[in-house]
């Protein structure tokens, strides 16, 4: 059905907040208790939210949002993460791009480069990226997930082990208050760290409603990544903490925050 800008106001400060009243949410957005609950009812049905006791709240940290809604949530903001990234990618470099509607956004802004060698465990970054003539595209192998085209598996694992890239672009589901990198689906989050292992360096695309987010599974470090791409300022504690691991962030529209003081 599609989120409106009410809808997507709602989803932040639900997700700023942990649980909101829906008396607090009428009367923050100025309309009646009826209207907010025909908005949450849709994003319930989304799978955007959870209706609990007296108000809302996010889903479950055991599973993720499902493919179709994760495509158009926050979509404008993937886009221009991803054209930040194409716009600090250079031609003829080696990649990795994994699972996630943001790496599929960052393939879409990269389809007018040259020279590039890319290695993905997604088919809808393969299938995006192989119109591009002057581009090389290695697929995984290993068992393809219905939902959303990624393919994960130990064979997924022994493959990418075959190859050292220049880049790995890598999507994550949660970025914790103290860096911790976490996502849903265990296999998958094998394949992520693979991915880090074989990468000289290593890319993270991530939008403002990934920070504080909670996921089951523990993928690595924000230490461990190069460069981080998102859409709004850090908050100043993990903005330095970026800086003491040498982490460079790029905030798009913005000129990008150096690694060190």
């Amino acid at each position: 059905m599609g989120v409106n800008p009410r809808q997507m106001s709602l989803l932040t400060l639900v997700r700023d907040r942990g649980f909101v009243s829906v008396e607090e949410l009428a009367n923050h957005f100025g309309v009646t208790m009826q209207t907010i609950r025909r908005d949450v009812s849709q994003l319930e049905e989304e799978e955007l939210l959870r209706r609990y006791h007296g108000g809302v709240g996010l889903p479950s940290s055991v599973q993720n949002i499902a493919y179709p809604q994760r495509q158009v949530l926050n979509s404008e903001a993937k886009q221009r993460i991803a054209a930040r990234v194409a716009q600090e990618l250079p031609n003829d470099k080696s990649l990795f791009i994994n699972i996630g509607t943001t790496t599929e956004a960052v393939a879409l802004a990269l389809q007018q480069h040259r020279g590039l060698h890319v290695v993905t465990n997604n088919l809808n970054v393969a299938m995006t990226l192989s119109t591009n003539a002057a581009c090389e595209v290695i697929v995984a192998g290993g068992v393809v997930r219905p939902r959303d085209r990624g393919v994960v598996g130990e064979a997924t694992i022994d493959f990418i082990r075959q190859f050292k890239v220049d880049i790995g672009i890598i999507g994550v589901s949660s970025i914790e208050a103290d860096g911790t990198l976490r996502d849903f689906d265990y296999q998958e989050v094998k394949v992520a760290q693979t991915i880090i292992e074989q990468s000289r360096q290593i890319w993270l695309v991530a939008d403002h409603t990934k920070f504080g987010r909670e996921a089951l599974v523990r993928l690595g470090h924000l230490s461990q990544v190069d460069c981080l791409f998102t859409d709004e300022p850090l908050s100043a504690h993990l903005a330095h903490a970026l800086r003491e691991a040498g982490t460079q962030v790029f905030v798009a529209g913005e000129a990008s925050q150096p690694a060190e003081d």
